[in-house]
């Protein structure tokens, strides 16, 4: 959690203090009643560091609260705690930085994530927590039609870090009963990492004129990430919508998705400057209060071993978050380039397509027939009855004849949760052109593979597909790794394999722009039963595992 504040830095210091032993005292019963700077023993397998200086570079103070537990298997909750204002970069507030993490003992097991604190909400109720322009509370507020410019600037505000989840109330709901019965618990996880909002009925319109293409209504919620721009309908696509039926069919999972994003983004957003130039805590001993120079010793040697433990853990925990950023980058990097290739191959097609229709222009201009050249052109009757959900593609796969789908349709409807841009149409429409090429290949006429045939389309053809879109082969790496190829590999017919399931390489990229990134795996057997399979319709399998 990274907000700032209005107040000055001794009174933020204050009052974050105060809250800190509230929390400490109150809600979680430990000892508050001899802390000073240095560790703190306030617990058996609890401990408090703290360091506070001031100096002409600025103040912070800084907690670190370390509790060992051992389920559900041993490790460290480490909740650390920072107040800092520093005039050099920025006279007019005090940040506030509030981090929680878990520390595995074991290399072998991944951190667990954490669930909101009581101590974010004390600190938001009580030092007035800003985002940029945006107040930060603990819980959702409505937009009142008389709110919808201000959060409006909100939402374009330049300067936010924060996303801004809206949440809409169905038509015939009261408002209040909705909030605490469905969006309070939607947006449990989300204090302190996210302004959450629900858009008041009598608002509605108000605020679907000025977000024409960045609608929410219905019941749904929708994530607004830093820098909205309202008159740009691609940027639609970055913000995610979540319907009612997802957040009804299962409340306590729909929370989790609508934290996930948040969560990513504050993990991954750089630190403001006066934060991120902080000195890293090394908390020394507290020499002891009484004893002989040998106890002293033997408690300074205890305590040293206990923090060379520590040290060890966190070089732990940093080469975990090494590791991940490395498999991070490795996925853009292969992202880029199926982007790049993908974006060549449209340009070319685009710039085709330009120089055939400007030559049929002329042929008709030629002929006299100036209206049809210039003529407006009718939507397509297909396009038009494009399906608006990945549950309804499911109900409509009797459309297509040289198809069967033997994935799980729990995977694909829960894209609907996370879907953002076109996803739909581009599985729709995939789903046409594997169609058209399942009954040529059954035929004997496609001529090659289905990539061969998205680049080298019959004339007559009505349901084209980007060729840069599609893959026949895996890597040497999933092929050659049996938890990547189990992955991969999915139901079909006994006639088509004895064994009931086959690993399917051949896949076609449905989206990208977060973390799910569709995918639609395939296996051509058009030649021997009539039909081209689809295995599956769901998020990216994995491809990086640490």
């Amino acid at each position: 959690m990274v907000v700032s504040t209005v107040q000055d830095f001794v009174t933020a210091s204050t009052i974050a203090d105060r809250q800190l032993h509230h929390w400490l005292g109150v809600m979680k019963r430990y000892d508050t009643s001899a802390l000073d700077e240095g560790r703190n023993q306030i617990a058996e397998g609890a401990t408090l560091d703290y360091d506070t200086v001031s100096g002409r570079h600025g103040a912070y103070s800084r907690w670190r609260l370390r509790e060992r537990k051992e389920r559900p298997f041993p490790g460290t909750w480490q909740s650390t705690l920072v107040v800092r204002s520093d005039p050099r970069e920025d006279d007019h507030r005090t940040w506030i930085q509030f981090d929680v993490e878990h520390l595995p003992e074991s290399s072998d097991v991944r951190p667990l994530r954490p669930n909101t604190p009581g101590l974010a909400r004390l600190l938001l109720e009580a030092l007035g927590a800003q985002d940029g322009l945006t107040d930060v509370d603990a819980i959702p507020r409505f937009i009142e039609p008389d709110d919808v410019e201000e959060v409006t600037e909100e939402l374009c505000d330049l300067d936010r870090r924060l996303p801004i989840l809206v949440a809409s109330v169905p038509h015939g709901q009261d408002p209040e009963a909705w909030t605490s019965k469905v969006v309070e618990p939607a947006f449990k996880h989300l204090p302190g990492l996210a302004v959450m909002y629900v858009l008041h009925p009598d608002a509605q319109q108000s605020f679907q004129d000025t977000f024409t293409h960045h609608r929410v209504f219905g019941g749904g919620i929708r994530t607004y990430l830093p820098g909205v721009d309202p008159s740009w309908q691609a940027d639609a696509q970055r913000h995610p919508v979540m319907s009612r039926a997802t957040l009804e069919a299962n409340p306590k999972r729909a929370a989790g998705i609508l934290a996930a994003l948040p969560q990513r983004l504050a993990l991954r957003l750089p630190l403001p400057e006066p934060l991120d130039n902080l000195p890293v805590q090394r908390t020394r001993p507290r020499p002891a209060a009484h004893g002989s120079n040998v106890d002293e010793l033997r408690a300074e040697n205890a305590t040293l071993n206990k923090m060379l433990d520590e040290a060890e853990q966190r070089e732990n925990a940093n080469a975990d978050v090494v590791r991940d950023l490395r498999q991070q980058l490795q996925q853009a990097e292969e992202h880029a380039f199926d982007q790049a290739v993908e974006n060549q191959e449209l340009y070319a097609g685009l710039k085709d397509a330009e120089r055939r229709i400007r030559a049929l222009q002329t042929r008709l201009e030629k002929a006299g027939r100036h209206d049809l050249a210039h003529a407006d052109v009718e939507e397509a009757a297909d396009s038009a009855d494009h399906p608006a959900t990945f549950a309804e593609i499911l109900d409509r796969l009797d459309e297509f004849p040289h198809l069967r789908f033997t994935g799980n349709q729990k995977i694909t409807r829960e894209l609907d949760a996370q879907c953002i841009g076109n996803w739909v149409e581009v599985a729709w429409d995939a789903l046409h052109a594997l169609d058209d090429y399942a009954a040529a290949s059954a035929a004997g006429t496609a001529g090659g593979d289905f990539r061969h045939w998205c680049s080298h389309l019959p004339d007559d053809c009505a349901h084209p597909f980007p060729a840069g879109k599609v893959k026949m082969k895996e890597s040497k790496t999933v092929g050659s790794r049996e938890d990547w190829r189990r992955e991969r590999t999915f139901p079909v017919p006994e006639a088509v394999h004895p064994s009931g399931k086959l690993f399917m390489e051949a896949h076609l990229r449905i989206g990208g722009g977060n973390m799910v990134s569709p995918r639609l795996y395939f296996h051509d057997d058009a030649p021997n039963t009539g039909f081209v399979y689809v295995g599956y319709l769901g998020p990216h399998p994995t491809n990086t595992k640490s």
